[in-house]
């Protein structure tokens, strides 16, 4: 019985939007925290929704037609344990809602930081799991693409953001009303596998409801809208990449990636994962000749590799190049700027758009044709 609920439970995972490719992977992780119980009373909450979409346990009782009373010590016992997603619905009741993909799932397991037993077995399920199959059917898509790149503002032109002001990370902190601070989970992972670098860990952002939650279950800390511009700032200061999800406004989520760990950043630049399945890229760099001395420090900070350094003129992989930025930390000539690539412009308003579309659009959508075999 608890073999078929585990399995039932995947497969109900994997049927979202922003759901879990279902593998044996996903069963195993399922099994190591969940009960048979748990996975059963797991399997009432809805499908369909977009995530942080919460139900109360009135809905999820009357829809199941099951008692609230055992139904709500469940579900907040499992919410206590960071396996459901968790906060107050409109009408101010405790609501509940499955992890998805990127939100929550695996990311509850190491926004903490700590190493925990629990921690590194979970690393070990999470790390055989996300092959490079999974992840790009989880992430990837032919359509619309859940997260983009934010480049730093000092490598886009003035002009530009004042044309496309969603374009900038202190656009996405001005449309948030509350923060938190999380530790990288791709780092944390990193470090517990014994394969740490030398960036910081904590630069991890969380906004409004996604704040709400990793505040209310100890996942994260509150911080200040000044303080998150601190962490905007210094994480570009040291060659990060800002991701950030695929819409102008409403934005829940801002990481700061390096190629060294983080799951998207690093999978573009070894090459595993084709950019342009795997996230929105709106910008790629491009090099003024005349100014260029050819000196190749963008080629050394490039978080893709996606610069060479070619008869004294750095070159451009636009196949590879993200339109992060970071390569302007090191030009002392000016030679350098992102530019917007035609035929990008189509970015959802807002996040309940973007989520709308990513369901709209389905899994036949979700699983690229050729995605490389982990």
């Amino acid at each position: 019985m608890a073999e078929d609920k585990h399995e039932e439970l995947a497969r109900h995972l994997a049927a979202m939007g922003m759901g879990m490719p279902l593998r044996d992977g996903l069963v195993t992780i399922l099994r190591a925290n969940f009960t048979a119980d748990e996975a059963a009373v797991a399997l009432l909450l809805g499908a369909k929704g977009a995530p942080l979409e919460l139900e109360s346990v009135a809905e999820i009782a009357a829809r199941a037609g099951v008692s609230p009373a055992s139904l709500a010590e469940t579900l907040e016992s499992l919410a206590e344990r960071c396996l459901l997603f968790s906060g107050r619905t409109p009408r101010g009741e405790p609501g509940y809602a499955l992890h998805r993909v990127g939100f929550g799932f695996p990311q509850a397991f190491f926004w903490k930081g700590e190493e925990t037993d629990h921690a590194k077995e979970m690393n070990r399920l999470v790390a055989k799991y996300f092959n490079r199959e999974v992840t790009a059917e989880a992430f990837g898509s032919k359509g619309v693409k859940p997260y983009r790149y934010v480049p730093l503002e000092r490598a886009l032109a003035s002009d530009r953001q004042a044309v496309l002001p969603h374009h900038r990370m202190q656009a996405v902190l001005d449309g948030a009303s509350r923060f938190a601070l999380a530790h990288c989970p791709c780092r944390v992972q990193a470090q517990l596998a014994g394969r740490s670098c030398e960036h910081p860990l904590e630069v991890c952002l969380k906004f409004d409801e996604m704040a709400d939650y990793l505040i209310d279950r100890g996942l994260g800390r509150e911080i200040t809208r000044a303080e998150a511009g601190e962490v905007v700032r210094r994480s570009a200061e040291l060659g990060l990449v800002h991701f950030v999800d695929n819409a102008a406004g409403g934005v829940k989520h801002n990481c700061n990636c390096c190629g060294c760990a983080c799951w998207n950043v690093g999978a573009i630049k070894r090459r595993k994962i084709p950019r342009d399945i795997l996230m929105a890229v709106y910008f790629v760099r491009e090099t003024d000749p005349q100014r260029c001395v050819g000196c190749g420090a963008c080629a050394e900070i490039c978080p893709v590799d996606a610069v060479t350094v070619q008869d004294g003129l750095a070159v451009v992989d636009d196949r590879w190049c993200i339109g992060c930025g970071v390569c302007a930390l090191r030009c002392d000539v000016g030679a350098l700027r992102v530019k917007h690539r035609e035929g990008q412009d189509d970015m959802p308003p807002d996040f309940a758009a973007l989520h709308r579309t990513i369901r709209a659009e389905g899994k036949d959508e979700a699983a690229p044709t050729g995605a490389p075999r982990g």
